[in-house]
């Protein structure tokens, strides 16, 4: 569920519980104020009545006594004494048996009947008639009142009662109503732990995390899976951390790609003594000796300066299996001026994988290391082998360099596979075999490239297996480049 979600399903649920407890506050509260109203509308009605009836006694006797005078017959009249009686009479033709009234009414009506003939008889010039009807109205009006004060004890006898279940009910609804708004407060409380802990318990995990990516610790644990937005915002931190990761491996592997460039570039400065000076003495000492007849001379002073112009020239940058079978070639030709034929060089190649790249000098010192360390010192019957063929997946390149020299020990197989040895200070290109191991690794981004099979006395096998580059891809990206 979605932090979005969870505030717009609690929150309205809460104000709704919240509301349905006012309203249940509002509507028992509003019972109990219509029953007061109902019993005092009642007594005040039969107060205004019994006032009114009193009002009109005391008109119709300033009346009587000056028969003349209309103002006395100002004030409360007559209509608004019908008024009140049919007020009366409204509320007697309700269903409470509690207000009983007929005699009330039946009063009201006797006093209004003396009234009018009290008055007929003065303006008839009876006075003696006139002052009968009024003591008779005035007998009526005290019978008023004490009917009116019955009716009013009656009315409060009858919601005695009543009152007090009311109050009873209004103590319970009271408790009842503490109880709601301490449950509404409560959960209100609750829910807002609950989501403020959703939130930011998880936000202040996350703040965790990141500070530890900011010092440079990304070896975080990712948080609990969540199904919100802060579960979302984890798992970019957690993707984020692990490409870092990745990112900051691949700068470690081209920096280690540049370090191994530049010892191969301070080795090439080293015997880059003024190289156009070096390769026009060798050019000079190749015509000279066609002219003096030595031809097989000629032919080694010119692989001699093809192979430093190739290791001057190539290091930075891959080549192809073509070119460095073209270098490898030179070099042989120059170590079998040496060993002549003590040492048979045979070579074996499949024509369709001599365009796959490779680093420069990535054979060579096999070769090289063959010819120094494992046949040099047999006297006849000398074999290096260099095969090039296709695997029958087609998914890789596979060199093999065997000799059938001295061989190593288990020891030292395993010591320069995991890259132990050290630079072999007698080789003519200056390039040991972790150089190479560590920059095959960098080239191709994979380990176990290079195999080797040996035992002592039985020669020594390399094999080097190099995934097949395919036409649609680069050919032109610095080894500096990869990793």
């Amino acid at each position: 569920m979605t932090i979005r979600t969870k505030l717009l399903l609690f929150i309205p649920l809460l104000v709704v519980f919240a509301n349905i407890i006012a309203y249940f506050v509002f509507q028992s509260g509003k019972v109990v104020q219509q029953s007061y109203d109902e019993m005092l509308g009642r007594i005040l009605l039969i107060e205004q009545t019994s006032e009114s009836a009193e009002s009109n006694l005391k008109l119709l006797y300033a009346y009587l006594l000056n028969p003349r005078d209309d103002k006395a017959m100002q004030g409360p009249t007559e209509y608004q004494l019908i008024q009140l009686k049919g007020k009366i009479q409204e509320v007697s033709d309700s269903t409470d048996p509690s207000f009983a009234e007929e005699d009330y009414v039946n009063l009201l009506a006797t006093f209004l009947e003396q009234k009018q003939a009290a008055v007929l008889d003065a303006k008839a010039q009876d006075p003696q008639s006139a002052f009968e009807h009024y003591m008779e109205a005035e007998k009526t009006v005290s019978y008023i009142h004490e009917e009116g004060q019955r009716l009013i004890d009656d009315e409060l006898a009858y919601y005695r009662p009543i009152i007090e279940n009311i109050r009873n009910k209004n103590e319970r609804m009271n408790g009842w109503g503490v109880a709601l708004f301490g449950m509404n407060a409560l959960m209100g409380v609750l829910l807002a732990i609950w989501i403020s802990r959703s939130i930011t318990g998880p936000v202040g995990r996350l703040v965790g995390l990141a500070k530890r990516i900011a010092t440079g610790d990304l070896n975080i644990k990712p948080p609990p899976r969540r199904d919100d937005e802060l579960g979302v915002l984890s798992d970019a931190i957690s993707q984020m951390s692990a490409d870092l990761s990745i990112l900051i491996e691949k700068d470690k592997q081209s920096l280690e790609m540049q370090r191994l460039v530049k010892e191969l570039e301070l080795l090439a400065l080293q015997n880059q003594i003024n190289p156009h000076f070096l390769f026009n003495t060798l050019n000079v000492l190749s015509k000279l000796a066609i002219l003096e007849g030595a031809e097989k001379t000629s032919d080694l002073i010119v692989s001699l300066s093809n192979l430093l112009r190739y290791s001057l020239q190539k290091l930075d940058k891959p080549v192809t299996l073509q070119e460095e079978l073209d270098h490898i070639r030179e070099y042989v030709t120059i170590q079998q001026a040496r060993f002549r034929d003590r040492i048979l060089f045979n070579l074996y190649f499949d024509a369709s994988v001599l365009q796959q790249q490779i680093p420069a000098l990535a054979i060579q010192p096999f070769i090289e290391n063959a010819f120094l360390h494992g046949v040099a010192d047999m006297e006849d019957g000398a074999i290096i082998t260099l095969t090039l063929t296709l695997s029958r997946a087609n998914e890789d390149v596979q060199i093999e360099i065997s000799d059938n020299g001295k061989g190593m020990t288990e020891e030292t197989r395993l010591s320069v596979l995991r890259l132990e040895g050290e630079v072999e200070s007698g080789s003519s290109t200056g390039l040991g075999m972790q150089n190479v191991f560590r920059r095959l690794q960098l080239f191709y981004g994979k380990e176990g490239i290079v195999e080797i099979r040996s035992s002592p006395g039985r020669g020594t096998t390399i094999t080097i297996r190099i995934p097949v580059k395919k036409e649609s891809e680069q050919t032109d990206v610095s080894v500096v480049n990869r990793g």
